[in-house]
């Protein structure tokens, strides 16, 4: 999933399905290794599989939902029939429901957002423009970007929605965060810490730092955002901050440009 996803390329619209093919994926390759068929019951991927629904949770969100129900590749025949039980987009009650909470938040207006609905419906039902041959063609084959700059000019609500999250790459910024507490940790080699150890470790410093963003001295003092530069190891000293921003889908934390000025620099700093 990383590999995939973490690059400059717009995969946000991709999330929701790699999952489901991933779980299902994983699925039939413990049962052929352990010699069970697709109805078994295996203890070990039982075990799997609440670890992977754990972490395709945090990929359930309102907005994954949104760009998955906007790609029109997952309304095509082509995409139904690549496996069992497969439905569109708007017949999956999981999906519609993070899918309306994403329209209730990007359209305030109450008469907007009851138009971007009604130009969902007809989008999902193949309605107008959306039944034309050429468009149910091209609900495979074309990139749902080039899809809806072609096909979605008679719902232009939509389309400013589609164009927008067909465009978003993802990013593994989270993921590191929790990469870079990890090397802190382990920042003497060979010191023969287990990695149970290691992971609570790096459960308690993740906690700590959430606490710690609660108190007045995290905003006043000498620590003052004493976590604005990462979990590394090297001082921050002389370095300003520049920017701050909310970059995580997960919960709300602090990420900040650093730079230096080379003329501020004093000499016993360097």
């Amino acid at each position: 999933m990383l590999r995939v996803t973490d690059t400059d390329k717009p995969t946000l619209h991709l999330v929701y399905d790699m999952w489901d093919t991933m779980i299902e994926k994983v699925k039939a390759t413990i049962l052929r290794h352990e010699g069970k068929e697709a109805n078994d019951q295996s203890t070990f991927y039982d075990v799997v599989y609440s670890i992977l629904i754990d972490r395709w949770t945090k990929s359930c969100t309102p907005l994954h939902c949104m760009a998955h129900s906007l790609n029109p590749r997952y309304y095509s025949d082509e995409w139904l029939a690549e496996a069992l039980n497969r439905v569109p987009p708007h017949m999956d009650t999981e999906i519609a429901i993070e899918r309306n909470k994403c329209l209730r938040k990007y359209f305030l207006n109450p008469d907007d957002r009851k138009m971007a609905t009604m130009e969902y419906a007809r989008f999902s039902r193949r309605q107008d423009i959306f039944g034309d041959f050429d468009s149910l063609q091209d609900r495979w084959s074309l990139e749902p970007k080039a899809w809806w700059l072609v096909y979605g000019a008679s719902t232009p609500l939509l389309q400013k929605v589609a164009l927008k999250l067909l465009s978003q790459p993802c990013s593994s910024s989270c993921c590191e965060r929790n990469w870079s507490t990890y090397s802190f940790i382990h920042s003497m080699k060979r010191n023969k810490m287990t990695p149970k150890r290691a992971e609570d470790l790096v459960y308690i410093h993740t906690n700590l730092r959430l606490l710690s963003r609660k108190n007045e001295s995290y905003t006043t003092g000498q620590s003052k955002m004493w976590d604005i530069g990462g979990d590394e190891w090297d001082p921050l000293e002389g370095a300003g901050v520049l920017e701050i921003a909310n970059l995580s889908l997960d919960e709300p934390d602090l990420e900040s440009v650093l730079f230096t000025d080379d003329d501020d620099i004093n000499d016993d700093s360097i």
